[in-house]
This record gives C-alpha cells, sequence and structure tokens, in this order.
C-alpha cells in the first residue's frame, strides 16, 4: 500500500459474532502499513469469529471497552457480521465510543453490517454510505443515502458492503487514516 501509518493507533471495535474476514484483512492491512491496532471489546479475554454462519477463530482483545478512550486512536473500524454489530448498537458505552470519533473527526471505516452501530450512534444523516443490501432501508430511515458500491468515502466515512470488497475497503480507508481528522467528519 502507497499510504503508510507510522505513529497511527486505530481501535477496532468487536463483540463476539464479528465477520472474522472483516477483522482480520483491515487488521492485516493497517499492522502492514505501519499502524498499531488494538482490539476493543465490552468482553475481556477472547471474542468469537465468525465464517459467515460456522464459528471461526478466538481473538484475544487487547483492551476493554471500559478501559478504552477514543481519545487515544487516531481511527475506528467496525466489521461487520450479523451478530456483532447487532449486539453492540445496544450498548451504550460502544455507542458513545463510535460517536466520540465523529466528534473529534477522526476516520471511521465500517463493513457490511457494522453501519447499523453508526445507525445507532446518530452519525449517518446527511451521509453517503453503503453497506450489506439488508441494511439499505434501515440506513435510509436514518437519513443517509445509501448506494451499492464497493466502497464508498463521505468526508473520514468510509463504508463497504461485504468480504469481496474488502480490497477497496482497506486501501480508501488507509487513505483516510493518513489523511487524519477530516473537517466534514461530524456527529
Amino acid at each position: 500500500m502507497s499510504a503508510k501509518l507510522p505513529n497511527k493507533k486505530v481501535a477496532l471495535l468487536v463483540t463476539d459474532g464479528f465477520e472474522q474476514v472483516e477483522l482480520t484483512s483491515p487488521r492485516e492491512a493497517l499492522d502492514d502499513a505501519g499502524a498499531t491496532t488494538h482490539l476493543i471489546s465490552p468482553a475481556s479475554g477472547k471474542v468469537q469469529g465468525m465464517n459467515h454462519d460456522e464459528k471461526g477463530d478466538k481473538f484475544s482483545v487487547d483492551v476493554t471497552l471500559d478501559s478504552a478512550n477514543p481519545d487515544d486512536y487516531d481511527a475506528l473500524v467496525l466489521p461487520g457480521g450479523v451478530a456483532n454489530p447487532d449486539t453492540l448498537r445496544t450498548n451504550d458505552k460502544a455507542i458513545r465510543f463510535i460517536k466520540a470519533f465523529f466528534e473529534a473527526g477522526k476516520p471511521v471505516a465500517a463493513i457490511c453490517h457494522g453501519p447499523w452501530t453508526l445507525i445507532e450512534a446518530d452519525v449517518v444523516r446527511g451521509r453517503q454510505v453503503t453497506s450489506w443490501p439488508s441494511l439499505k432501508t434501515d440506513l435510509r430511515n436514518a437519513g443517509a443515502d445509501w448506494v451499492d458500491e464497493e466502497v464508498v468515502c463521505d468526508q473520514g466515512l468510509v463504508t463497504s458492503r461485504k468480504p469481496a470488497d474488502l480490497p477497496a475497503f482497506n486501501r480508501k480507508m488507509i487513505e483516510e487514516i493518513a489523511e487524519g481528522v477530516h473537517a466534514g467528519q461530524h456527529a
């Protein structure tokens, strides 16, 4: 990747039930670009990844959500999976954590079902986004302009539809993180 991310620290927020490749692929891309990544979760210990509807690997949590401070991070990544964002969007601390990145103008990247949490954080109104197709109506009802494209970027908010979009998602995510704070990124 052409953009390098030395001295950038990126939070990856998940709980049990995340789509494994939507965590591992962006994390590997970020690590390869020189960023420091932390897996953050409401749970401590390990969280369960999924390969579609089959259990995948378990991953060690680096920082619990209770201990995580959004001020310590330059960007946020929100993997999908169905259970993961559905659980996170009911967690007030997770929603406050997500919203803090928007309030600070920091890049946020969400893929597949990940944008469900963005709806709960009330940060999609007036923004162009994409997602897994079943979220289209939810996002439109929350005021977003939903489009069917492999990657969409709106002022530091990067969204993609599915695992097949990961190469484009990762490239755009790294580009936006390298650019830093975006004036148009807001809660």
